[in-house]
């Protein structure tokens, strides 16, 4: 009998992913792979007085930078290499990494592609690393914490969170004589805006309905009622008259109300590039967007935000990175003492002060709010109290895939959205029972 290894067992998961990716015509997406079992501290631990180097992952680096000198201050004998990657082509480096063994030490890791790294052993477990240092996992929020635990297993701490708002330029509203978006919006009102602000003949369009899932059918879809999958990860809710919904909300703003540029148009241009431009009254975008409104000098003082519209009810979702740790590290000592301090409340501070995210540290939130005076950010944090968690499963990757293929069907007006929806329900769900 010839026994499958982990490694070998998951490369034909990588396989089989690339298969389903490749059937809607991308296959960039594939899973990733590793190999090696954690370190042991003993044998991985640098010598007294030796100094040791570490990778750390991420991309958007560049907002870490006074975390990591204040870390390398109080731990001059581990030094941080940073190894910054464009978000495009992280997961890509990272999967082949993976499969070569040469993972980062620490790295940034998002939902989507936690519980695949998780289940086939290549994140480090730091529940006993947690436990002897006693590290209060009350400090984050709970479904942070959620996302990256996997079987009672605790495999990253949280480094920040994020959630949509309305975006805004004041001065096409001021132009058009149109009141800005407040908390008591919902679509009727945002559409009824959209027209208004809306001038052909100038380029410039009232809203941006772009095929973006995190930033737009997510969240309108719960505005609607519906769901993208079931509580127990098993089912699509793409299919469910409220999922229809909430897309036909965005794709009736490009093709009945045509307040919104089309399909191609923001596939040329993105809606960021749209706004930050002068083109573009409003579009939905996270937290994240105020870290480059605020580069902007045209976009610096005529932007702000506000909570997302009402459908039937509030909606929005929230996600988070966690730093988590390489289970083949060379050095899982010192990589686990420097999450433990970019999980602190001095790392959380620091880092707010540079705009990057949202610290997921309880409390760190008004550092971040401080560096963004002229915004009210504060609507990403109410927001957290109706927030749904991104939506995951095992392997996520290969029904987000399928969205692409097919949804673009019905932005484009080449199928109805509720064939393109039960069509894309039909597939998930044949994904998601494959995860068994």
């Amino acid at each position: 009998m010839v026994k499958i290894t982990k490694k070998a067992a998951f490369a034909a998961m990588i396989m089989s992913s690339m298969v389903a990716v490749s059937a809607c015509g991308n296959s960039s997406s594939t899973e990733p792979t590793s190999s090696g079992a954690p370190t042991s501290d003993s044998k991985a631990t640098a010598a007294a007085g030796e100094k040791v180097t570490i990778t750390y992952a991420g991309w958007k680096l560049d907002t870490m930078t006074d975390v990591i000198k204040e870390f390398q201050t109080s731990h001059p004998n581990i030094e941080v290499k940073l190894e910054n990657t464009p978000y495009k082509q992280y997961f890509t480096k990272l999967e082949t990494s993976a499969q070569g063994g040469t993972m980062p030490d620490v790295l940034w890791m998002n939902g989507p592609n936690f519980i695949k790294y998780a289940e086939n052993g290549m994140l480090r477990d730091l529940s006993d690393n947690i436990k002897k240092d006693q590290v209060d996992l009350n400090n984050y929020p709970t479904s942070l914490i959620s996302l990256y635990s996997l079987g009672g297993k605790n495999y990253g701490i949280p480094k920040d969170y994020d959630t949509i708002g309305l975006w805004y330029n004041k001065k096409l509203f001021d132009e058009k004589g149109v009141s800005y978006p407040d908390a008591t919006w919902d679509w009727n009102k945002l559409t009824e805006a959209a027209k208004k602000l809306t001038d052909t003949s100038k380029g410039i369009y009232g809203f941006a309905a772009p095929m973006m899932n995190q930033e737009d059918y997510y969240n309108t879809i719960l505005q609607a009622g519906g769901s993208i999958i079931s509580d127990d990860h098993k089912k699509s809710g793409f299919d469910q008259p409220e999922a229809i919904e909430g897309l036909k909300f965005l794709t009736d703003l490009i093709q009945v109300h045509k307040v919104s540029p089309t399909l191609a148009q923001m596939t040329e241009t993105a809606p960021s590039d749209l706004f930050t431009s002068g083109k573009l009254a409003m579009y939905f975008d996270g937290s994240w967007a105020a870290f480059t409104i605020n580069q902007s000098a045209d976009m610096k003082n005529n932007a702000d935000v506000a909570p997302l519209p009402k459908g039937k009810k509030q909606g929005v979702v929230i996600h988070g990175l966690g730093n988590v740790i390489s289970a083949n590290s060379k050095h899982p000592k010192e990589a686990w003492e420097f999450v433990k301090f970019l999980g602190s409340k001095q790392a959380a501070e620091v880092a707010a002060k540079q705009g990057g995210a949202i610290p997921a540290y309880k409390g760190s939130e008004t550092a971040w709010l401080a560096t963004f005076p002229q915004y009210h950010a504060k609507a990403f944090i109410d927001m957290t109290e109706y927030a749904t968690p991104y939506p995951v499963s095992k392997n996520t990757s290969v029904w987000t895939t399928y969205e692409t293929g097919i949804l673009k069907n019905a932005w484009t007006g080449d199928k109805s959205v509720a064939d393109a929806a039960k069509e894309l329900g039909a597939k998930m769900n044949q994904a998601l029972a494959a995860e068994k």
